[in-house]
C-alpha cells in the first residue's frame, strides 16, 4: 500500500490561482499539473468558491472547544475571586459540576484571558494600622510642591552579601550546560559573609556611604548621622534652612536616646509610616548598587566594601533626579491601593 505524503494547507495565493485558471477555461487536470496540486483538491476549491464565493477558510473548522463561553466565564470568576486557586482545584470543581476538562486546557483558557500564572511578589506584612498610617502619610504629602521633595535627604541601611543569591541572577545558556563554571553561582555557608551599609541621597545625587562594623546600636547610628548627614547636605547643595531628614522606623532610629539626640540637632525629621520600603526611593538605588557590585565578582569582604563605594559614586545624578521627580506617583499609588503595597 502506497504511503501518501501529507501536504500542508494551501495558501490563499494558490487557491486564488486555481480559481483564476478555472475562469480562463483550464481543466482540473491541467490546473493540477501546473500548480502541483491534487485534482481532488482543485475540484474541492472550485466547488467551494461556487457555493460560498470565497476560497478562505470557513468558520467552524477544527476540533470543537471543550470549554464553552459559560465555563470560561466561570473559570475566570474563580481565579478573580481567589487568585491562588490552582488549575487542579478548578478542574475538580468543574468535574463535580459535570464538566470534564484537563488542567492544561484550564491553564490555556486563563492564559488566553490574560490571567497568567506568576510567582506572587514578596511584600511587607501590612496590618490594618500600617495601611492606615501609609494612607494618611500619602494623603498628607501628595500635594507637597516638588521643591519640598528635592530638599529631602533620603537615608537607609542595606546588607550586601559577598555572593549574590542565585534567584536574583539570570544566565543565558544552552541545554545541558547548566554546570559550566560560567553558568553557576558559588554557594558557601552563610553566604560567604556580608557588609552592612548606611547611605543617603537626594534629588541632586548620592550622598555619603558608610560601612557598618559589627551590630549597629543606637549610639553607632548617631555616630553615622554625625559624620555623614551635614556633610551630605553640603555636598548635595540642599537648602540649609528647609532641608528634611528621612529615616524609617527601625528601633535604632526610634530609640529614646536617638530621639533626644536628634532633638538636640534641631533637624526637621520626616514622620515616616512603618513597613513602607516601597515609599522610599533609595530602595531602587540599593538594588542597582547590589547588582553593580555582584557583576564585579568580589572575592572577599574588603573588595566588596571597596566596590560598593566605587559603584555608589558612579550612580548618575540623572537617576536620582528621576526618582524624586516622579515621587508623587508613589503617593498616588498608595492612595489608590488604600494603603496596601504598591508596585514600587
Amino acid at each position: 500500500m502506497d504511503q501518501r505524503k501529507r501536504r500542508k494547507e494551501l495558501s490563499q495565493e494558490i487557491r486564488k490561482k486555481i480559481i483564476d485558471k478555472h475562469f480562463k477555461g483550464k481543466g482540473y487536470k491541467t490546473i493540477s499539473k501546473q500548480l502541483d496540486v491534487p485534482v481532488t483538491t482543485v475540484a474541492h476549491i472550485i466547488q467551494k468558491f461556487k457555493i460560498h464565493g470565497t476560497v478562505a477558510n470557513l468558520p467552524g473548522r477544527g476540533r470543537r472547544r471543550k470549554i464553552d463561553d459559560k465555563s470560561k466565564r466561570q473559570i475566570i470568576r474563580m481565579v478573580t475571586k481567589e487568585s491562588r486557586k490552582t488549575s487542579k482545584e478548578i478542574q475538580g470543581e468543574l468535574q463535580a459540576q459535570g464538566t470534564s476538562v484537563s488542567d492544561r486546557t484550564i491553564r490555556r483558557c486563563l492564559s488566553q484571558s490574560g490571567l497568567h500564572g506568576r510567582r506572587p511578589r514578596r511584600t511587607p506584612l501590612l496590618k490594618t494600622n500600617h495601611k492606615k498610617a501609609r494612607l494618611e502619610f500619602a494623603k498628607l504629602h501628595v500635594d507637597k510642591p516638588q521643591r519640598f521633595w528635592e530638599n529631602v535627604l533620603w537615608t537607609d541601611e542595606t546588607k550586601i552579601e559577598l555572593f549574590a543569591k542565585a534567584h536574583q541572577l539570570y544566565v543565558h545558556r544552552r541545554k545541558n550546560k547548566a554546570y559550566q563554571e560560567k553558568n553557576t553561582v558559588p554557594s558557601v555557608k552563610h553566604g560567604g559573609g556580608s557588609v552592612m551599609f548606611w547611605g543617603c541621597f537626594a534629588a541632586s545625587g548620592t550622598g555619603c556611604l558608610e560601612s557598618v562594623q559589627g551590630t549597629m546600636k543606637s549610639q553607632d547610628y548617631q555616630g553615622i548621622l554625625e559624620r555623614n548627614v551635614l556633610a551630605s547636605v553640603r555636598k548635595l547643595g540642599l537648602s540649609r534652612r528647609s532641608w528634611v531628614l528621612q529615616q524609617d522606623n527601625d528601633p535604632k532610629h526610634t530609640a529614646k536616646n536617638t530621639q533626644e539626640w536628634l532633638r538636640g540637632k534641631h533637624w526637621t525629621i520626616l514622620k515616616w509610616p512603618s513597613m513602607s520600603p516601597d515609599v522610599n526611593p533609595i530602595e531602587h538605588l540599593w538594588k542597582e548598587l547590589k547588582h553593580a557590585v555582584w557583576k564585579r565578582h568580589p572575592s572577599n569582604l574588603r573588595q566588596l566594601e571597596q566596590f560598593a563605594h566605587e559603584e555608589w559614586a558612579k550612580i548618575p545624578a540623572e537617576k536620582c533626579r528621576s526618582l524624586i521627580g516622579s515621587y508623587r506617583n508613589r503617593l498616588i499609588a498608595v492612595i489608590a491601593s488604600k494603603g496596601c503595597a504598591t508596585k514600587y
